[in-house]
């Protein structure tokens, strides 16, 4: 059990106050300003339900948008399991509408939680004055600050409310005044919020925290408002580098293994996740792990075999000295005595197009993970239904699969901002024409953080390119690809099956149910 997670899940029973269909709930509460919250811990767990509504999607819904919609990952049907009604191909092919299943569900995640945010903030408002109430609103006010960062990258243009309840007379705003909200919402958020850094604070939003995303904003200010702002992302990232709190860690994969937490130097900002709370809603391994592994990895369910990366992709790892490459599932497998991983079928279940006579005679195969991913049936995206199509495309278990759990929910918290992103947005925005600060280059900067991932020779120079795929290695999986692919212009590239380069598909569609709540606001080009 993760005790620094029980904190939250006191008031995790206060969110069956709040729908994401129905936010016109009335402000209705025992607590009162006279009575509760007064100390420090109290008003954290008045905060309770905006960070138990935040942790709900996005290891799910937000992650299959942000994923599944890039190079880095897909999820084809196989033998007709995970189809869906084309939801995973429409984000492969960019070819969805504003009836995705995925889409709505993010829409409906986010705008869910600044809604309770803004809940939380107003009864919080009424307590007396202490420092304690002022950390409170600025954390609350950071968490709503991300979820509208979220929500402006994409879907860019996106109504902008700080009054609870308020669903059907916020009328769109234009994407550059949504930055701007943000970017405000930070700024006179920063004063009041902690410098602490750990267990205290951990899965609470720090000062860090806020210039973690002014950083990312500023990074990507030319894609939202049209006007670089590369000295700004420079800057942000020295407020991180100076405190002097944060390091690279040493062990790349123990970041993501099961018992991560406050102690890892390189969070900034990470989502707690425990298995044993209610709708745990963390199981990548459920989609990643190929099902003939389940032995291997001792999981206590049937891995769906859905998720895999595409030959593209895994072409950024090409160092065999770097440790990343360890995070992937790949060829032969063999169990941790070193025997080989066998599994019985018969020669028509390994492939079903094997028409012999002795079609039914007993096989047995070792595992091999191969890294394309061939569609046999292009209407219904599917790879086929024998052992071969369960174990193609290489998969990640980066967040490595949790055994100790009796669910398929996993116990491993999910960063969102970690330091090495601050090294690399520092040397991306001084490449791109920043000024260089602190003595830092860009060369340096990537050397520092390489110098922890692969033991190959030091880079002797470094280009746009380069930082690109450093990047495509050091956050796969963390939900950060698509928003560097727009950025550099390469989310209309083609890559497996998808062929459409709209640039209109940057933006995601406003959602059906969204657009029907509330008649003011303006559906995105191209939808």
């Amino acid at each position: 059990m993760k005790r620094y997670f029980n904190i939250f899940l006191l008031f995790f029973g206060a969110i069956g106050l709040y729908s994401c269909h129905d936010l016109d709930v009335p402000v209705t509460t025992q607590l009162t300003p006279d009575v509760f919250p007064q100390t420090p811990a109290q008003f954290v767990q008045a905060a309770g339900p905006t960070y138990n509504s935040f942790r709900q999607s996005f290891a799910v819904e937000y992650w299959f948008l942000q994923s599944l919609s890039t190079d880095e990952a897909i999820l084809p049907a196989r033998g007709g399991n995970w189809y869906d009604g084309g939801r995973y191909e429409q984000h492969h092919k960019h070819t969805w509408n504003r009836d995705n299943a995925h889409v709505q569900g993010t829409w409906n995640w986010l705008t869910s939680t600044i809604s309770i945010s803004n809940q939380n903030i107003y009864l919080i408002s009424k307590a007396p004055e202490s420092d304690a109430k002022k950390t409170s609103i600025a954390e609350l006010r950071s968490m709503r600050a991300l979820c509208y960062f979220m929500m402006m990258d994409l879907w860019g243009n996106v109504p902008v409310t700080t009054q609870f309840g308020d669903t059907t007379t916020a009328r769109t705003t234009a994407r550059a005044d949504v930055f701007k909200f943000i970017e405000k919402e930070l700024n006179e958020s920063i004063p009041n919020l902690s410098e602490v850094v750990g267990q205290e604070t951990y899965g609470r939003p720090t000062k860090f925290t806020a210039y973690a995303i002014l950083a990312k904003m500023y990074l990507n200010a030319e894609v939202y408002t049209g006007t670089a702002r590369w000295n700004d992302a420079i800057a942000a990232c020295d407020k991180i580098i100076s405190s002097g709190k944060f390091a690279l860690e040493s062990d790349y994969r123990k970041m993501f293994f099961i018992n991560n937490g406050p102690q890892i130097k390189e969070f900034i900002y990470a989502i707690p996740y425990d298995a044993s709370a209610p709708n745990g809603y963390m199981f990548y391994a459920r989609y990643a792990l190929p099902r003939s592994l389940r032995a291997k990895y001792t999981l206590p369910f049937t891995p769906s075999s859905a998720c895999s990366t595409l030959p593209e992709f895994y072409a950024y790892f090409n160092d065999s000295k770097d440790l990343r490459n360890q995070q992937w599932i790949t060829g032969k497998q063999f169990d941790y005595k070193g025997n080989p991983v066998m599994v019985s079928t018969t020669k028509q279940g390994y492939d079903e197009d094997y028409k012999g006579a002795d079609a039914s005679v007993a096989l047995t195969y070792q595992v091999d993970i191969t890294p394309n991913v061939v569609i046999k049936n292009a209407a219904s995206f599917d790879l086929g239904n024998d052992e071969k199509a369960w174990n193609m495309g290489y998969r990640n278990n980066k967040f490595y699969c949790d055994s100790t759990s009796a669910t398929r929910n996993q116990n491993n918290d999910v960063p969102i901002f970690r330091y090495a992103d601050v090294l690399l947005m520092k040397a991306e925005a001084i490449l791109r024409g920043g000024t260089a600060t602190n003595g830092q280059t860009a060369l340096g900067l990537v050397n520092e953080l390489r110098s922890k991932r692969t033991t190959s020779p030091a880079w002797t120079s470094v280009t746009l390119q380069a930082v690109y795929e450093e990047r495509s290695r050091e956050f796969t999986w963390e939900t950060w690809h698509r928003n560097d692919m727009i950025r550099y212009g390469k989310y209309e590239d083609k890559w497996g099956v998808k062929t459409d380069n709209d640039v209109r598909k940057r933006l995601f569609p406003i959602p059906t149910n969204a657009l029907q709540v509330n008649r003011l606001l303006t559906q995105n080009p191209g939808y």
